[in-house]
């Protein structure tokens, strides 16, 4: 039978069973959702409990006493994008230093720090431009201040080396802009590139005490006031050396006053105690001397400035981050309250950063002082070089090659060489010593230099010509520490003594440690057969062909490097009225240029006889 022939009664129970199997379902189906929303309640009730529990254990818990906040510091940075050459790129023995290596250490604590939940802060205590390799002094130091904000610095109290081209080319460094130099005029060339002209720091420049005569205002903010996540206030006072007008030229710091770093570092704490800061650092240009410059995690025996400005600053003042003498150091030092105060300073050339665990009170807000901790870091050159501090350095090594292949001058020999005669004197030292004895920048108050002094171990190559042509690098390439120029007073009889200082002590007293200054203005004769300490023939010495009176005041010139007693000559030490000039490397080629062909001079300034 065909299912069209069905029976009516057998499809109505179908339909009947069906139904009642859909009930069945509808009803299951209730039934589990309601079961699930159960599940689901009770689940929310017990994350609700636990969240409770938590909240309340939480509360149970002592809240953190102290806030931990990092703060990186260097100092006397001094253009050196490329490490360093020689001593003056190493830390005991060890490579240190370089933009690209810098900005990678940096890095690195910035990220060990986050990683423990602190707030990190980047700071200077001056003299990160001035006195510059060629690669930053081409380009008037645009090159350094576009790495150190790339490298996240944040702040900077101004040096002295700041204001080596004036005070208002410094404000051009903060505020950005090109100079219209002539493209490389004077071997300097700002704005290279057309496509990215410089557009100043982006870190603050800071300077307490440095005003405008005209307006009796700072010339940049006196300080700034950094506020962590955490609502933490520290304040940074910027202070410059308050010598800087006696040791750079006149012309750069004019219209500028210099006030006491202590009465103004001191004024400003009711200042920023009024706005809520209760830790209180200062950038400080200015530094001391460890007795041991190899213990560059501690302060034996330290001297100088820095132990006097410690003792006057305000106890408020809770650190002090210094420079200006390019000393390691790092220590506490009692303030006028005997309490111990952090003193730091991280060498030059970014060779090492200062690491500081700034340790704040979260009851008072102000920094624990005994758990407030320093580490000065090498800047080794075993990491991988920061990839964007890299690129820029590599389009300005690109961009002066110009610069560094210019002509200056013409050799009517293949070299000047910088080997010495039986006297000790050269050929290259007597050049050298002529172009500081005619430069202009050294003069002051109408006084000329009647004498000029060059050390020999800062004559690092011959003087080479390609066909008789001098380029500005290899200039550069026989004096590349870019030291400055200083003049100043010395009697007969300390410079007397100066001369016998190349056969004594340090310099001596057998032949091979004799360090024989090169010169200019001055004669004289040494008996190699004498007593050291007698060994300058008496009555032999004279100055522009008159015999040396030992009462009588000289102006001479030397390097800065020589002027602060280096290479074992303190009696440079003892000279008054000290002016700072220009760089060595601009007197040298001026005097190439101005000199058109040059032929070496006789060696015949220093003598040997009885």
């Amino acid at each position: 039978m065909s299912q069209a022939g069905a029976a009516p009664g057998t499809a109505a129970a179908t339909q009947q069973a069906q139904q009642a199997l859909q009930t069945q379902q509808a009803a299951a189906t209730q039934q589990a959702a309601a079961s699930q929303a159960a599940q689901a309640a009770q689940a929310q009730a017990e994350q609700t409990g636990q969240a409770a529990q938590a909240q309340a254990d939480q509360s149970k818990k002592p809240k953190p006493t102290h806030t931990q906040i990092q703060l990186l510091a260097i100092n006397d940075f001094h253009g050196n994008l490329e490490p360093a050459t020689g001593s003056g790129g190493k830390i005991n023995d060890i490579p240190a230093g370089g933009a690209a290596y810098l900005a990678t250490h940096l890095k690195q604590l910035r990220a060990e720090a986050k990683a423990k939940g602190q707030d990190s802060v980047t700071v200077a205590a001056g003299d990160l431009i001035g006195a510059s390799p060629l690669l930053s002094a081409a380009f008037h130091d645009e090159p350094t201040v576009e790495a150190l904000s790339g490298m996240g610095l944040e702040a900077a109290s101004v040096g002295n080396h700041e204001f080596d081209e004036g005070w208002k080319e410094l404000l051009r460094m903060q505020t950005g802009g090109c100079l219209p130099d002539g493209d490389g005029q004077n071997n300097q060339n700002s704005c290279p590139d057309p496509k990215h002209p410089f557009t100043g720091a982006k870190y603050k420049y800071l300077s307490a005490n440095v005003f405008l005569e005209s307006t009796h205002k700072t010339l940049f903010a006196p300080y700034t006031i950094k506020t962590f996540k955490d609502g933490k206030k520290v304040g940074f006072i910027g202070m410059t050396l308050e010598n800087t007008p006696n040791i750079v030229t006149a012309a750069g710091v004019k219209g500028l006053s210099f006030k006491d770093e202590v009465e103004t570092a001191n004024a400003l704490v009711p200042e920023l105690k009024k706005q809520g800061v209760k830790s209180i650092v200062v950038l400080l240009h200015e530094g001391g001397f460890p007795a041991d410059p190899k213990a560059y995690n501690s302060c034996p025996g330290i001297s100088g400035p820095i132990v006097d400005i410690n003792a006057g600053l305000d106890p408020e003042i809770d650190a002090i981050v210094s420079g200006h003498t390019h000393q390691a150091y790092n220590c506490s030092l009692p303030d006028k309250a005997g309490k111990p105060r952090l003193i730091t300073s991280a060498s030059s050339f970014g060779r090492l950063v200062t690491e500081v665990r700034l340790s704040i009170d979260n009851a008072t807000g102000d920094v624990d002082r005994v758990n407030t901790l320093a580490n000065n870091q090498i800047v080794t050159q075993d990491v991988v070089p920061d990839r964007q501090t890299t690129k820029l350095i590599d389009k300005y090594k690109k961009l002066v090659a110009p610069i560094e292949s210019k002509v200056i001058g013409h050799l009517t020999t293949p070299s000047v060489v910088r080997t010495n005669d039986d006297s000790l004197e050269s050929p290259l030292g007597n050049l050298i010593a002529d172009a500081q004895l005619a430069d202009p920048s050294v003069v002051s108050g109408g006084k000329k230099p009647v004498v000029a002094f060059m050390n020999p171990g800062g004559i690092r190559a011959d003087l080479a010509s390609n066909n008789g042509e001098v380029t500005f690098g290899k200039a550069f390439t026989v004096q590349p520490f870019n030291n400055f120029l200083v003049s100043m007073d010395m009697t007969g009889t300390q410079l007397k003594a100066l001369l016998e200082q190349q056969f004594s002590g340090v310099n001596g007293p057998e032949a091979a440690k004799y360090k024989v200054l090169q010169v200019a203005g001055i004669t004289y004769t040494w008996n190699p057969a004498a007593a050291a300490g007698s060994k300058i023939v008496a009555g032999s010495i004279k100055i522009g062909g008159q015999p040396l009176v030992d009462g009588t005041s000289y102006r001479i010139v030397t390097n800065n490097f020589l002027s602060d007693g280096g290479d074992g000559f303190p009696a440079f030490t003892t000279a008054t009225n000290k002016v700072f000039g220009g760089l060595d490397i601009d007197a040298f080629a001026s005097y190439l240029t101005a000199h058109d062909p040059y032929t070496p001079v006789a060696t015949d300034r220093i003598s040997i006889g009885s």
